[in-house]
């Protein structure tokens, strides 16, 4: 009975910070129905700016979710029936699959995002040029008065001067590079490196900013988050570099992980064709990788690093 008890208590405080960060990234298209039996739901839309298609996910989260079972969900949307709704629900049990015992909701929302946009651009010949000419200059600079808010996410800037100067925190850590996706002329490509101070996180930022190609991005995309275990807490902050939203995303994805010690960049060099929501999709698709690639996982320590680093915060 112990061992249940404290599996339901992780699974509710799983819960409880994927909330959270849901919350946190979507804003007011994030409403709670019934907090103490777990009911929410989500509005979501092709695109941020001119939507075409809508559609709510309403969810319930069990209690030994995330652990060993899957939300009950429900997609309402007048316009989704028949093979289309077969599809999606095939699409969102897929992800289930292969990602058990994960936070899910945060790819569920995304993949609900990416159907309703390719099922849009498939039955909107007409207004969907004039959309893409109205957007031309916005998808760099977003408009922030649609945006989610996501200072809640940042890094405390008060604290920074307690990271100064520690003696173990001197040498420049190894800084990967992962395999680049391009998609319609863009390409994006993630650097990771471990870290266990802020002072490391700006070692690494100026180290690939010496590569005049990564200094000539258009984007430099990161977040990192860092783990003190003496005091059972996260540092974290994260960078959108012009392309809104996509740092709290990025940063999103290191929770849903729950990697540790670690710095992800992702570079991207927009090639001048409108990608939407697609591009937050290439950018944690790209992290998501080069954490593979690396050996990160939910549960393991920072490769290369000890697991155990002493608190250099607070």
């Amino acid at each position: 009975m112990a061992n249940i008890d404290v599996g339901n208590a992780g699974d509710l405080q799983s819960q409880i910070e994927e909330v959270e960060a849901l919350s946190s990234i979507y804003g007011d298209e994030w409403c709670v129905i019934d907090e103490a039996a777990r009911i929410f739901c989500i509005k979501i839309t092709d695109d941020i700016d001119y939507p075409k298609l809508k559609a709510c996910l309403q969810i319930i989260l069990p209690h030994d979710y995330p652990s060993a079972a899957p939300p009950v969900y429900q997609i309402n949307a007048a316009w989704l029936r028949g093979p289309d709704r077969k599809t999606l629900s095939n699409s969102l049990e897929e992800l289930y699959v292969e990602n058990t015992g994960e936070s899910i909701l945060y790819l569920w929302v995304e993949k609900i995002r990416e159907f309703l946009l390719e099922k849009s651009q498939s039955t909107d010949t007409v207004e969907q040029p004039e959309v893409r000419n109205m957007a031309t200059e916005e998808e760099e600079v977003a408009d922030d008065v649609e945006m989610p808010d996501y200072r809640t996410l940042k890094l405390n800037k008060e604290n920074v001067h307690l990271f100064e100067n520690h003696s173990s925190d001197k040498e420049l850590p190894p800084i990967k590079l992962g395999e680049t996706i391009t998609e319609r002329r863009s390409t994006f490509q993630p650097h990771l490196a471990p870290v266990v101070t802020p002072r490391q996180v700006r070692m690494v930022l100026d180290k690939l900013f010496e590569n005049k190609k990564i200094a000539s991005a258009t984007h430099n995309i990161y977040a990192y988050r860092i783990y003190c275990e003496e005091k059972q807490s996260f540092l974290q902050d994260c960078e959108d570099d012009g392309e809104t939203a996509a740092g709290g995303r990025l940063l999103h994805l290191l929770q849903i992980l729950d990697v540790r010690n670690v710095l992800v960049v992702v570079s991207r060099w927009y090639g001048g064709i409108l990608l939407g929501p697609d591009r937050f999709k290439h950018i944690n698709n790209s992290a998501r990788n080069i954490l593979v690639q690396e050996g990160y996982t939910s549960s393991a320590a920072t490769p290369g690093w000890s697991s155990s680093v002493q608190c250099l915060f607070f």
